[in-house]
C-alpha cells in the first residue's frame, strides 16, 4: 500500500506541532514541566529560546516543528513508497 506522500507529511508534521504546542503551554502553566524535552528543542531549532519569550516562544517552537515534522514526513513517505514498489 501506497502512502500519500502530502498528507503523511501533514499528519506528521501536526503530531508534532500538537505535542509542541501541548508541552510548551504546560510548561507556562507548571514551569518545571517538560524543561529538559524544551531545552532540547532549543538546541535543534535555532530561532527557539527556553523560557524567554513565553507564549511567542512557544509559537515560534510550534512553526519550526511544523516546517521541519513535515519535510521528514514527506521524505519518510517518499522513501518508502520507493521501497515498497521494489519488495512487491
Amino acid at each position: 500500500m501506497k502512502l500519500s506522500v502530502i498528507r503523511f507529511g501533514c499528519a506528521v508534521s501536526a503530531t508534532w506541532g500538537l505535542i509542541l504546542l501541548l508541552t510548551g503551554l504546560a510548561n507556562l502553566i507548571w514551569p518545571s514541566y517538560g524543561v529538559d524535552f524544551l531545552k532540547m528543542m532549543d538546541g535543534l531549532y535555532p530561532g527557539y529560546h527556553f523560557g524567554q519569550w513565553g507564549f511567542g516562544g512557544v509559537l515560534v517552537l510550534i512553526l519550526y516543528g511544523i516546517i521541519d515534522a513535515w519535510v521528514v514526513g514527506v521524505i519518510f513517505a517518499w522513501f518508502y513508497n520507493m521501497f515498497i514498489r521494489k519488495t512487491v
